[in-house]
Protein backbone atom coordinates (compact mmCIF):
# COMPACT_ATOMS: atom_id res chain seq x y z
CA UNK A 1 0.00 0.00 0.00
CA UNK A 2 1.15 3.64 -0.75
CA UNK A 3 1.83 5.93 1.91
CA UNK A 4 0.74 9.65 3.07
CA UNK A 5 3.30 11.73 4.77
CA UNK A 6 2.05 14.82 5.57
CA UNK A 7 4.27 18.24 6.60
CA UNK A 8 2.20 20.37 9.61
CA UNK A 9 3.86 23.42 10.76
CA UNK A 10 4.65 22.50 14.51
CA UNK A 11 2.60 25.13 16.22
CA UNK A 12 0.20 26.03 14.35
CA UNK A 13 -2.01 27.53 15.76
CA UNK A 14 -0.46 25.75 19.71
CA UNK A 15 1.62 23.09 20.56
CA UNK A 16 -1.59 21.08 21.97
CA UNK A 17 -3.29 21.59 18.64
CA UNK A 18 -0.78 19.87 16.63
CA UNK A 19 -0.92 16.82 19.20
CA UNK A 20 -4.51 16.60 18.33
CA UNK A 21 -4.18 16.86 14.99
CA UNK A 22 -1.47 14.29 14.65
CA UNK A 23 -3.65 11.87 16.72
CA UNK A 24 -6.71 12.22 14.60
CA UNK A 25 -4.94 12.16 11.08
CA UNK A 26 -3.41 8.48 12.31
CA UNK A 27 -6.70 7.62 12.30
CA UNK A 28 -7.59 8.72 8.82
CA UNK A 29 -4.75 6.80 6.43
CA UNK A 30 -2.03 9.29 7.56
CA UNK A 31 1.41 7.05 7.35
CA UNK A 32 4.53 9.47 8.47
CA UNK A 33 4.19 13.39 9.69
CA UNK A 34 6.98 15.55 9.16
CA UNK A 35 6.94 18.34 12.25
CA UNK A 36 8.01 21.46 10.08
CA UNK A 37 10.46 23.97 12.17
CA UNK A 38 9.27 27.55 11.51
CA UNK A 39 11.80 29.52 9.93
CA UNK A 40 11.58 33.11 8.87
CA UNK A 41 13.44 32.52 5.35
CA UNK A 42 11.69 29.43 4.24
CA UNK A 43 13.22 29.85 1.05
CA UNK A 44 12.24 26.34 -0.80
CA UNK A 45 8.48 26.47 0.19
CA UNK A 46 5.77 28.95 -0.93
CA UNK A 47 3.35 31.38 0.22
CA UNK A 48 1.56 29.20 2.06
CA UNK A 49 4.11 27.56 4.56
CA UNK A 50 5.97 30.86 4.79
CA UNK A 51 3.01 32.49 6.22
CA UNK A 52 1.95 29.72 8.28
CA UNK A 53 5.56 30.01 9.77
CA UNK A 54 5.56 33.82 10.12
CA UNK A 55 2.39 33.12 12.45
CA UNK A 56 4.00 30.57 14.66
CA UNK A 57 7.21 33.07 14.89
CA UNK A 58 5.46 36.31 15.72
CA UNK A 59 4.13 33.89 19.25
CA UNK A 60 6.81 32.56 19.96
CA UNK A 61 8.38 29.26 19.32
CA UNK A 62 11.46 26.73 20.61
CA UNK A 63 12.92 24.14 19.08
CA UNK A 64 11.91 22.37 22.64
CA UNK A 65 7.93 22.74 21.35
CA UNK A 66 8.50 20.30 18.88
CA UNK A 67 10.24 17.60 21.03
CA UNK A 68 7.54 18.26 23.51
CA UNK A 69 4.42 17.60 20.63
CA UNK A 70 6.77 14.47 19.26
CA UNK A 71 6.87 12.82 22.97
CA UNK A 72 3.13 13.09 23.23
CA UNK A 73 2.52 11.76 20.07
CA UNK A 74 5.05 9.27 18.67
CA UNK A 75 3.60 6.04 19.87
CA UNK A 76 0.78 6.56 17.12
CA UNK A 77 2.54 8.21 14.14
CA UNK A 78 5.84 8.39 12.85
CA UNK A 79 7.65 11.13 12.95
CA UNK A 80 10.31 13.11 10.86
CA UNK A 81 11.29 17.09 11.37
CA UNK A 82 11.44 19.23 8.66
CA UNK A 83 13.93 22.27 9.82
CA UNK A 84 16.31 24.82 7.66
CA UNK A 85 19.54 24.72 9.22
CA UNK A 86 20.04 28.04 10.52
CA UNK A 87 17.56 26.62 13.82
CA UNK A 88 19.78 23.87 14.10
CA UNK A 89 22.65 25.63 13.57
CA UNK A 90 22.64 27.95 16.00
CA UNK A 91 22.01 25.53 18.62
CA UNK A 92 24.56 22.62 19.60
CA UNK A 93 23.67 19.76 17.49
CA UNK A 94 24.55 16.41 19.37
CA UNK A 95 22.08 17.92 22.41
CA UNK A 96 19.02 19.11 19.76
CA UNK A 97 19.12 15.78 18.10
CA UNK A 98 19.47 14.31 21.11
CA UNK A 99 16.26 15.60 22.56
CA UNK A 100 14.65 14.66 18.76
CA UNK A 101 15.62 11.36 19.32
CA UNK A 102 14.42 10.96 22.85
CA UNK A 103 11.25 11.97 21.99
CA UNK A 104 10.70 9.56 19.05
CA UNK A 105 11.97 11.80 16.08
CA UNK A 106 12.84 9.14 13.44
CA UNK A 107 14.76 11.44 11.46
CA UNK A 108 15.44 14.92 9.73
CA UNK A 109 14.74 16.56 6.39
CA UNK A 110 16.86 19.23 6.04
CA UNK A 111 16.33 21.44 2.50
CA UNK A 112 19.40 23.97 2.37
CA UNK A 113 22.01 21.29 3.74
CA UNK A 114 24.21 20.42 0.46
CA UNK A 115 25.60 17.26 0.62
CA UNK A 116 29.40 18.76 1.30
CA UNK A 117 28.23 20.19 3.83
CA UNK A 118 25.94 17.42 5.80
CA UNK A 119 28.59 15.77 7.59
CA UNK A 120 27.94 17.80 10.95
CA UNK A 121 24.01 17.08 10.18
CA UNK A 122 24.77 13.44 9.42
CA UNK A 123 26.99 12.70 12.56
CA UNK A 124 24.73 14.14 14.90
CA UNK A 125 21.83 12.02 13.47
CA UNK A 126 24.06 8.74 13.55
CA UNK A 127 24.86 9.11 17.45
CA UNK A 128 21.46 9.57 18.28
CA UNK A 129 19.90 6.72 15.86
CA UNK A 130 18.34 8.89 13.58
CA UNK A 131 17.97 9.40 9.38
CA UNK A 132 18.67 12.22 7.42
CA UNK A 133 16.20 12.33 4.01
CA UNK A 134 18.19 13.22 1.01
CA UNK A 135 16.00 15.24 -1.52
CA UNK A 136 16.32 14.61 -4.98
CA UNK A 137 15.32 17.19 -7.62
CA UNK A 138 14.48 16.18 -11.49
CA UNK A 139 17.56 19.02 -12.05
CA UNK A 140 20.14 16.38 -10.01
CA UNK A 141 22.45 14.98 -11.95
CA UNK A 142 22.92 10.93 -12.21
CA UNK A 143 25.81 10.87 -9.83
CA UNK A 144 24.37 13.44 -7.56
CA UNK A 145 22.00 11.08 -7.16
CA UNK A 146 24.02 8.10 -6.25
CA UNK A 147 25.89 9.95 -4.00
CA UNK A 148 22.74 11.57 -2.07
CA UNK A 149 20.85 7.82 -2.17
CA UNK A 150 23.35 5.15 -1.89
CA UNK A 151 23.79 5.17 1.90
CA UNK A 152 20.31 5.91 2.76
CA UNK A 153 18.46 3.60 5.73
CA UNK A 154 15.73 1.76 4.20
CA UNK A 155 14.34 2.47 7.97
CA UNK A 156 14.43 6.62 6.18
CA UNK A 157 13.40 7.27 2.71
CA UNK A 158 14.10 9.17 -0.39
CA UNK A 159 12.44 12.78 -0.82
CA UNK A 160 11.33 13.42 -4.62
CA UNK A 161 11.04 17.08 -5.23
CA UNK A 162 8.20 16.78 -7.97
CA UNK A 163 9.79 19.69 -9.58
CA UNK A 164 12.25 22.55 -9.90
CA UNK A 165 11.09 25.39 -8.03
CA UNK A 166 8.87 26.10 -4.60
CA UNK A 167 6.51 23.99 -2.52
CA UNK A 168 2.42 24.13 -3.30
CA UNK A 169 3.24 25.09 -7.09
CA UNK A 170 1.40 23.41 -9.99
CA UNK A 171 3.74 21.68 -12.32
CA UNK A 172 4.49 18.40 -14.35
CA UNK A 173 7.34 16.62 -14.64
CA UNK A 174 8.30 13.03 -16.12
CA UNK A 175 10.03 11.70 -13.15
CA UNK A 176 10.37 7.90 -14.31
CA UNK A 177 13.64 8.02 -15.38
CA UNK A 178 14.70 9.76 -12.08
CA UNK A 179 12.49 7.35 -9.95
CA UNK A 180 14.23 4.39 -11.79
CA UNK A 181 17.86 6.16 -11.38
CA UNK A 182 17.22 6.48 -7.31
CA UNK A 183 15.53 2.48 -7.27
CA UNK A 184 19.09 1.44 -8.84
CA UNK A 185 20.96 3.15 -5.80
CA UNK A 186 19.08 1.90 -2.90
CA UNK A 187 16.42 0.58 -1.28
CA UNK A 188 14.47 2.76 0.60
CA UNK A 189 11.09 3.85 -0.21
CA UNK A 190 10.29 7.14 -2.16
CA UNK A 191 8.06 9.92 -1.46
CA UNK A 192 7.26 12.43 -3.79
CA UNK A 193 6.23 16.17 -3.00
CA UNK A 194 5.92 19.58 -4.15
CA UNK A 195 2.51 20.37 -5.52
CA UNK A 196 0.45 17.66 -4.33
CA UNK A 197 -3.07 17.94 -3.63
CA UNK A 198 -6.17 15.81 -3.64
CA UNK A 199 -6.60 16.51 -7.47
CA UNK A 200 -3.36 14.91 -8.83
CA UNK A 201 -2.05 12.60 -6.08
CA UNK A 202 -2.74 9.65 -8.14
CA UNK A 203 -0.96 10.49 -10.93
CA UNK A 204 1.95 12.21 -8.74
CA UNK A 205 2.31 8.27 -6.97
CA UNK A 206 3.30 6.84 -10.25
CA UNK A 207 5.88 4.87 -9.90
CA UNK A 208 6.78 5.45 -6.21
CA UNK A 209 6.09 4.28 -2.82
CA UNK A 210 4.17 7.09 -1.66
CA UNK A 211 3.34 11.30 -1.36
CA UNK A 212 4.32 14.11 0.57
CA UNK A 213 1.60 16.69 1.19
CA UNK A 214 2.05 19.85 2.58
CA UNK A 215 0.84 23.35 1.59
CA UNK A 216 -2.86 21.43 0.87
CA UNK A 217 -3.03 21.08 4.47
CA UNK A 218 -1.14 24.06 5.89
CA UNK A 219 -4.14 26.08 4.17
CA UNK A 220 -6.98 24.58 5.93
CA UNK A 221 -4.77 25.66 8.95
CA UNK A 222 -4.50 29.35 7.89
CA UNK A 223 -8.60 29.45 7.81
CA UNK A 224 -10.43 31.44 9.82
CA UNK A 225 -12.85 28.40 10.90
CA UNK A 226 -12.80 26.79 14.43
CA UNK A 227 -9.99 24.20 15.43
CA UNK A 228 -11.74 21.31 15.27
CA UNK A 229 -13.43 21.83 11.89
CA UNK A 230 -9.53 22.14 10.58
CA UNK A 231 -9.22 18.95 12.22
CA UNK A 232 -12.48 17.40 10.35
CA UNK A 233 -10.89 19.25 6.92
CA UNK A 234 -7.83 17.94 7.48
CA UNK A 235 -8.40 14.44 8.29
CA UNK A 236 -11.37 14.26 4.69
CA UNK A 237 -8.24 15.42 2.97
CA UNK A 238 -5.95 12.79 4.00
CA UNK A 239 -8.44 10.14 3.45
CA UNK A 240 -9.13 11.48 -0.15
CA UNK A 241 -5.62 11.37 -0.51
CA UNK A 242 -4.99 7.85 0.76
CA UNK A 243 -7.70 6.56 -0.98
CA UNK A 244 -6.82 8.42 -4.63
CA UNK A 245 -3.51 7.08 -4.70
CA UNK A 246 -3.81 3.33 -3.77
CA UNK A 247 -7.09 3.23 -6.06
Amino acid sequence: MKQLVCYLTAALPCASFTEDLVLAMSDNGVDCVELGIPFSDPVADGEVIAKANAQVLRKGFALGDVAAIARNVHARMRLFVMSYANPLYHNDLDSVFAAFAQSGISGLIIPDVPLEESAPYKQAAARHQMSLVPLVAPTTPPARVQMLTESVDSSAFVYLVAYAGITGAAKNEDLQPLIASIRAHCAAPIFVGFGVNAHNARQKADGVDGVIVGSAIVQILLQDIGDSEKIRNICALCKTIKEAINS
